[in-house]
C-alpha cells in the first residue's frame, strides 16, 4: 500500500511539472535585461527561454536534459557586431602573415606555404609594417625574385592594402600610367612597389580565382566552428554579396549552418539594387536590412581620411573612397526605406563627412539607428554630432593594437580624441563592440579586457590606454549582447536571457563582472548554446 502510495504521489509531482527541453541551473546568469538582474537558473523550451528565474525550477519544470553548472557564470550569446564571417574561412587556408618581425620573414613564410601547397596563386594576409623595425611600406623586389612567375597577393593586417609582385601587377594589367579613384598605387621614384591600398585593390581582386561553391561551403563552416569556441552566436558580417548571401541562407535552412549572421550589403550596384527592391530579408538565422559603405580607409596604411595632414607624410590627408556627393545621396535614398546605413569611417574628416550626411538625411526620422562603423577618430567638436539616431560600431582591440603607433601617424593632440568609447557612449547612449575579425583576434573576452582595461593581451600599458575612455564592465557586457542585438534591430528576439528569446547563452569558466582584472584575458569558453542547443562543448555531455 505505502509504495502504491508514493508511486501516486510520484506521478502527481510530474504532472505538476511542465517538460521542457532543456534546464540549467545552480548558475551566475547574467541576464543582460534592461535591470541587469542575474538569476540562477533558466528552462528551455522549441529553442527560446520559457522561464528564468531560482531554485525552485526542479520542483516546476522537468526535462531529460539537465545541466548543473556548478555556479559557473552564464551570459547570453555573444554577438560581434562587425566582422568578416565569409572572408575568416579562407583566410583560414592562406599564409599566416599577422605577427611577422619583417619584410624577409614574410617572404620566409610565404616560400614555406608554397613548398607545401604548390598554389597557382599565393594569397596571404596579416602583415604589419608598424611591427617592423623598418615602418616603410615594403616593395616587391624581393617577392619579385622568389617569384617570378606565379602571381603572389598579400593583404596587410587592415585589409586596406596589398603587397603584390610584378606577375599579378602585369596579369591585373597595372603599370605606371593607370590611375584610381579613391585608391593609391604606391611607387618609389618611377617604380611600382607592388604596394596598392583601398581602391586600387580591386583591380587586383579581379583577377584572385572565384573560390568553387564547395569551397565557400567549407570555408563558412570552419568560421562557425572558430566562433563557437569563442562564444559568439550572432555575427555582423560586414560586406557581402547577393550571391554570398543566398549561400548562408542555404546553408542555414539545410541545418549546416547554426550560427544567426546579419548582413551588411555591399555598396555594389547589382546587390543594392536587388535587395532595394526585394526590400529587407528575414530568418530566425539571418536578418538583411542593412549596406555597408566605404568613406576611407585605415590608419595602419594611411587611407583613413583626415582633416589635416598625416604627421608622419605632409601633405597627404588620406584616402575618400566614395565622394562626399554618393554618401549624402545614398544616405538621402536609404532614409526613405527599411534599410539602415552602415559607413566605415576611421579618420576625422571621413567621421565629419558621415555625421553631417546621417544628421541631414535622419532629421525626420525617429528610431533610424543609423551605424558608423569604427568611429575611431573623431575632431573634438563633432562628437556634439552624435545622438541616439547614431550608434557608434566600434572595435576595442584597435585601440591596443594601435596604441603603439599612433601618436607618430596622427600626433598627440588628434591621438587624444581617437577610440574615445565611453565620450562616444555618452552621446549616443548605445555602443555596440565587435572585432573586425580576422583583422584582429576573433575573441570576445579579448574585445571585454581591451574595452574596460584599454590594455593588450600582455597587459600594457599598466595604467590603461586613455584609460578615461573605458567602459565599465557591466557597460561592455552590454555592448557585446543587448546592445549588439538592438544595432540589428533584433533586441526583441535575443541579446539577453529573458522569457520568449531565443536561447542563445554561453558558459564560461571565469566571471568577467567579479573577476580580477589580470585574470580576464584567461577566460575560456566552456560551452556555447544556440537555440538551446549544444554547438561548442568543452565540459558538459
Amino acid at each position: 500500500m505505502k509504495n502504491k502510495i508514493f508511486l501516486l504521489f510520484l506521478i502527481f509531482l510530474t504532472s505538476c511539472t511542465e517538460s521542457v527541453d532543456l534546464i540549467v541551473h545552480n548558475a551566475k546568469i547574467y541576464s543582460a535585461d534592461e535591470l541587469n538582474t542575474t538569476y540562477s537558473s533558466f528552462a528551455v523550451k522549441e529553442g527560446k527561454f520559457v522561464y528564468v528565474g531560482g531554485d525552485e525550477i526542479l520542483s516546476n519544470y522537468s526535462s531529460a536534459n539537465i545541466i548543473n553548472v556548478q555556479e559557473l557564470p552564464v551570459y547570453p550569446g555573444f554577438i560581434d557586431s562587425h566582422a568578416h564571417f565569409y572572408d575568416l574561412g579562407f583566410y583560414l587556408n592562406q599564409v599566416d602573415l599577422k605577427n611577422t618581425q619583417s619584410l624577409e620573414e614574410v617572404i620566409d613564410r610565404v616560400t614555406e606555404f608554397d613548398a607545401e601547397n604548390n598554389p597557382d596563386f599565393i594569397i596571404g594576409r596579416g602583415w604589419d609594417q608598424n611591427d617592423w623595425n623598418n615602418k616603410t611600406f615594403p616593395t616587391n623586389t624581393l617577392l619579385n625574385e622568389k617569384f617570378p612567375d606565379k602571381p603572389v597577393v598579400l593583404r596587410r593586417i587592415d585589409g586596406h592594402a596589398y603587397l603584390v609582385n610584378d606577375s599579378a601587377l602585369k596579369l591585373a594589367g597595372i603599370n605606371n600610367s593607370t590611375k584610381v579613384d579613391g585608391g593609391e598605387i604606391v611607387k618609389k621614384g618611377n617604380r611600382l612597389t607592388g604596394v596598392l591600398i583601398d581602391n586600387s585593390m580591386r583591380l587586383v581582386d579581379k583577377i584572385i580565382p572565384e573560390p568553387s561553391k564547395e569551397e565557400s561551403i567549407q570555408a563558412l563552416l570552419s568560421a562557425q566552428d572558430l566562433a563557437f569556441q569563442h562564444g559568439l552566436t550572432t555575427i555582423s558580417d560586414a560586406g557581402l554579396t547577393k550571391k554570398q548571401i543566398e549561400l548562408i541562407d542555404e546553408l542555414q535552412k539545410d541545418g549546416a549552418l547554426k550560427i544567426r549572421i546579419y548582413a551588411m550589403i555591399e555598396n555594389d550596384p547589382s546587390t543594392l539594387e536587388h535587395f532595394l527592391e526585394t526590400g529587407p530579408y528575414k530568418t530566425d538565422r539571418l536578418n538583411v536590412r542593412s549596406v555597408k559603405v566605404y568613406v576611407d580607409g585605415a590608419l595602419g596604411s594611411r587611407g583613413a581620411l583626415l582633416i589635416d595632414d598625416y604627421s608622419d607624410r605632409k601633405g597627404f590627408k588620406g584616402i575618400i573612397r566614395t565622394p562626399i556627393d554618393s554618401v549624402n545621396n545614398l544616405a538621402f535614398r536609404l532614409a526613405g526605406t527599411k534599410f539602415q546605413m552602415n559607413t566605415h569611417a576611421i579618420g576625422d574628416k571621413a567621421n565629419r563627412i558621415v555625421l553631417n550626411a546621417y544628421r541631414d538625411a535622419l532629421f525626420d526620422f525617429r528610431d533610424p539607428r543609423w551605424r558608423i562603423e569604427h568611429a575611431q577618430v573623431i575632431a573634438k567638436e563633432d562628437f556634439e554630432l552624435f545622438n541616439s539616431k547614431i550608434i557608434p560600431s566600434v572595435q576595442p582591440t584597435h585601440a591596443t593594437s594601435d596604441m603603439y603607433w599612433l601618436n607618430d601617424r596622427i600626433g598627440k593632440i588628434r591621438a587624444k580624441y581617437a577610440y574615445a568609447y565611453k565620450e562616444l557612449f555618452d552621446k549616443s547612449k548605445v555602443i555596440a563592440f565587435g572585432t573586425d575579425f580576422p583583422v584582429e583576434d576573433i575573441s570576445p573576452i579579448m574585445t571585454f579586457y581591451s574595452a574596460v582595461a584599454r590594455k593588450d593581451i600582455n597587459g600594457y600599458p599598466d595604467e590603461g590606454f586613455q584609460i578615461e575612455n573605458s567602459i565599465s564592465r557591466g557597460d561592455a557586457l552590454i555592448a557585446m549582447t543587448r546592445y549588439g542585438a538592438f544595432a540589428n534591430f533584433e533586441e526583441n528576439e535575443k541579446g539577453s536571457i529573458e522569457v520568449g528569446k531565443f536561447a542563445d547563452f554561453v558558459i564560461l569558466d571565469n566571471d568577467l563582472i567579479t573577476s580580477a582584472e589580470n585574470r580576464i584575458p584567461l577566460t575560456n569558453i566552456v560551452a556555447t548554446f544556440i537555440n538551446g542547443e549544444l554547438v561548442f562543448n568543452r565540459r558538459f555531455n
